[in-house]
């Protein structure tokens, strides 16, 4: 095989081996890059064209098996993120990827459960505390946000119809005497909603009248999909009512289907009445919903387009819930699985880490049926007793005398997710409208608890309940020597979860990080999972990395550079498979409407058609896919590593041999392989630009595809 490229990640599959062979492939050339980038390319020797040969054995012994749940997906709708990585001590991350974003649910504040806020230095306060809040008397209070009043209507908030002790806050209406015409409210979604033609949209909503049916001439109510912009109706529906109750509340579906799509995003969900039915009669409203396609259907489920990016990224795994999201700004705020399972109208939500509040429709079964229909592995992070401060300081721990509390939690998860319909929580996952358990094979103990003081005690109490309880599941622990002030002993058979997230040259240089890291650490039989991952910043001449979002050096999406970099490290995991089970990249998602940590791995709006799939998405996927089920031995017949790094994997059960290569140099670099057996086709796939610095960005989606 003959190659070059600058820079390239290239992955190539040769089929049907019996016969002994070379390949040669056409030379690309190189070109030459600003100079921000000089330490990435120069700072490590990368800048030589010298020849690489390569012999490749399929026949002979040596081989490994891969590590069969490499690349996976680390979801967590994270939004605020305190850390103390830099002397930048505190970073805000504003993202909707969850709520107005991956869960599948178009309206803004459908059940004014909570509202968002601003946090901030103020001066004469040493730490950080809430400085704005979007109810301005109670923040995260309930407040109307996304809803306008149509016709002549009194739109405001009301706690003394609660819908349910969940959901106290409901929107009520007032029909004024006078009104005429078409009265009622319409919703914004999340930074609009996509309407498409033949897309059937599921609608409901909860309404309470003051006043007895018989005392109205309420005949229904109408709903429709309405542009924002224009006069446009692209779909509406009649609501028939006969008895509406003023005791109680009463749910209304309607199903619409627009005809013809919409131009834009910029769309509304619209609720209507005739006035001279209503006027001067008084309704509540609550949970008002709207869901278009979701992911295989799924009631409550996943924003069909988003999910689907996911799938084809072909993961191995879901990491959930977080991440910090997991642990809260407080004790009593974490994210408590027990209380974003069952109907809606019995999960209250929280404010989430991330400065806004979480409806928790996407709860512990939503992501367990996400796992079960994208059939992916699941690692399932439960909470460990430690939670964020909003003052950025270190956070709460739960004392160990009290973390008895927090084992019973994971134990009572667990059973929900796992036990039969002889157990309690396996009864109410059968109630909940899925007999069958999900298996879980991996549990993640907290979430980044080197920030804390105390996942010294927290980690072994959680470790040994839980082994106890569930022996063959593979524990992961969250920290193991990067608090100064201990080191965590994580048991033989058991996982490190690592976070890296650093500069372009920092992944080149530990490509061999993962060699021998078991024999060097004292770490026998422990592996690694490479929890969250990304290139942050351009190299700088510290080479330290600062997470604030305006820092020069931060980049807004991943560049070529980062997919080359995290492609490097990534083939050094691969190469480690007895070493690095799992990886993810982090963040995930970015709503371009909301946010302030970039680069993130796939950017989106309300919008299917303004979805960016960044170049780390593209190379993560040809890692993904074009993987074996063992690895190959691989002679180095003349040169090495750098600028050029390789791995080679045979899928048995298709014959197939793949071969991965990134050159992460300067310079044209020729590159021979050699084969013991002789192959029938070759199909190439190449991932490279002549820019380093270019990325697909919201203007040109597809500036770079492989």
């Amino acid at each position: 095989m003959m190659l070059t490229s600058y820079p390239v990640i290239l992955a190539c599959s040769s089929a049907l081996f019996w016969g002994a062979q070379s390949r040669n492939l056409p030379l690309l050339q190189p070109r030459q890059f600003p100079d921000p980038q000089q330490k990435f390319y120069n700072g490590s020797g990368q800048n030589t064209s010298d020849p690489v040969s390569l012999k490749i054995s399929t026949q002979g012994d040596g081989r490994n098996s891969t590590a069969p749940l490499l690349y996976g997906w680390m979801f967590e709708d994270i939004n605020v993120w305190f850390m103390k990585r830099n002397p930048v001590s505190t970073l805000t991350i504003f993202k909707h990827s969850g709520d107005g974003g991956l869960y599948g649910e178009l309206l803004v504040n459908r059940a004014f459960q909570g509202s968002a806020v601003t946090i901030g230095s103020l001066d004469g306060i040493p730490q950080n505390t809430i400085i704005s809040s979007e109810n301005p008397v109670e923040p995260f209070g309930p407040v109307l946000t996304g809803y306008r009043p149509i016709g002549d209507v009194r739109v405001s908030l009301d706690r003394l119809h609660p819908l349910s002790d969940a959901l106290p806050t409901v929107m009520q209406i007032d029909i004024l005497e006078n009104a005429t015409g078409e009265v009622g409210f319409l919703n914004e979604g999340w930074w609009g909603m996509n309407v498409e033609a033949g897309v059937a949209y599921n609608s409901s909503f909860y309404v309470l009248s003051n006043s007895p049916a018989e005392s109205m001439n309420l005949t229904g109510f109408n709903v429709s999909l309405r542009s924002n912009l224009t006069s446009d109706v692209w779909a509406s529906a009649r609501i028939p009512v006969q008895n509406l109750f003023a005791f109680d509340y009463t749910q209304l579906s309607a199903r619409l289907i627009p005809s013809v799509s919409a131009p834009n995003s910029n769309n509304t969900f619209a609720v209507t009445m005739n006035a001279s039915e209503v006027a001067g009669t008084t309704f509540y409203f609550d949970l008002i919903s709207l869901f278009g396609a979701t992911y295989k259907n799924r009631t409550n489920g996943l924003r069909a387009d988003l999910a689907q990016h996911i799938k084809d990224l072909n993961p191995a795994f879901l990491r959930f819930p977080g991440g910090n999201n997991l642990e809260g700004y407080s004790i009593a705020e974490r994210w408590k699985w027990n209380e974003t399972i069952g109907p809606l109208t019995e999960r209250p939500g929280r404010p989430g880490t991330w400065e806004y509040y979480n409806t928790d429709g996407l709860g512990l079964l939503e992501y367990l049926e996400w796992t079960e229909d994208m059939e992916i592995e699941r690692v399932l992070a439960v909470y460990a007793g430690y939670s964020l401060a909003i003052n950025g300081a270190e956070g709460v721990s739960y004392p160990e005398e009290d973390m008895g509390e927090v084992l019973q939690s994971a134990l009572d998860e667990l059973e929900y997710c796992m036990g039969d319909l002889n157990t309690t929580y396996g009864a109410l996952r059968a109630a909940h409208g899925h007999p069958e358990p999900f298996p879980i094979h991996y549990v993640e103990i907290g979430n980044e608890d080197f920030f804390s003081s105390t996942y010294n005690y927290r980690f072994p109490y959680m470790y040994n309940g839980l082994k106890a309880k569930y022996p063959n599941i593979t524990y992961i622990s969250t920290a193991y020597n990067e608090n100064e002030d201990y080191n965590i002993s994580i048991p033989a058979g058991n996982t490190w979860d690592l976070h890296h997230y650093e500069e372009p040259t920092f992944f080149l240089e530990n490509f061999n990080f993962f060699d021998n890291w078991q024999e060097s650490t004292g770490n026998e039989n422990v592996t690694v999972f490479i929890g969250e991952y990304s290139v942050i910043q351009r190299d700088t001449p510290s080479g330290i990395v600062n997470f604030t979002d305006t820092y020069p050096a931060h980049i807004a999406y991943p560049q070529l550079l980062s997919a080359v970099a995290e492609a490097v490290y990534l083939i050094g995991a691969e190469r480690n498979p007895n070493v690095v089970k799992m990886s993810s990249y982090a963040p995930s998602f970015q709503n371009f409407n909301w946010f302030n940590w970039t680069p993130d791995l796939l950017g989106f709006t309300a919008d299917p058609r303004e979805t960016v799939l960044t170049l780390s998405w593209y190379a993560q996927s040809l890692l993904a896919r074009y993987r074996g089920s063992q690895t190959l031995p691989t002679e180095n017949v003349r040169g090495g590593f750098n600028p050029l790094y390789w791995v080679a994997t045979l899928d048995e059960g298709t014959n197939v041999v793949y071969f991965k290569v990134v050159n992460a140099g300067n310079a044209t670099v020729p590159l021979t392989l050699e084969f013991d057996t002789e192959y029938k086709s070759v199909n190439v796939t190449i991932l490279t630009n002549p820019d380093v610095n270019v990325f697909n960005y919201r203007s040109n989606a597809t500036a770079v595809v492989p």
